[in-house]
């Protein structure tokens, strides 16, 4: 279990997240198709898992703009928005924002927040994913890892971008 803060209100997470060189667990997410997808639709490129609690909030928002923006555009990369919003709220999201270098993924019929230690357990967040980004090679091995601490605060973007370069 790891500890997360929602304005400086702690909850605790079901597991941890993957460290740095260990496998990323497979995952069965939903698509805006509501198609599910896992980490093989994504063999052979590096993955951006931008793990946010909603794209409802200005901070998740922010975030998902931001790796729109910086990553989305590097070679051989799939940036990934994984959030407990429904794939047709997922996509307004993306329209309204004019968001098209990312790929959202609901986790709508997953486990992805309990396998990969970011559900939150307690607190006014329970059952949402906690603020992550994971960052995976071609052959899913973890590159980057980042639980934010604060709920209310952005990733790292600079540490998770230069594990891409």
């Amino acid at each position: 279990m790891a500890t997360v803060t929602l304005d400086g209100n702690p909850s605790q997470t079901c597991g941890e997240l993957p460290a740095e060189g260990a496998k990323a667990p497979d995952f069965k997410l939903t698509d805006k198709k509501l198609k599910d997808r896992s980490l093989s639709d994504f063999e052979g490129q590096r993955k951006v898992l931008n793990i946010v609690p909603s794209l409802e909030t200005p901070v998740c928002a922010a975030q998902a703009r931001r790796f729109n923006e910086e990553a989305a555009s590097l070679e051989n990369t799939a940036v990934l928005v994984v959030s407990a919003d429904l794939p047709f709220a997922q996509g307004r999201f993306c329209q309204t924002e004019g968001i098209e270098g990312v790929k959202t993924l609901s986790t709508l019929r997953s486990d992805f927040a309990r396998d990969h230690g970011v559900r939150i357990e307690d607190g006014p967040l329970a059952g949402l994913c906690a603020r992550a980004v994971l960052v995976l090679d071609s052959d899913n091995t973890v590159l980057h890892s980042q639980l934010v601490s604060e709920i209310g605060q952005e990733p790292d973007y600079d540490a998770a971008l230069a594990a891409l370069r």
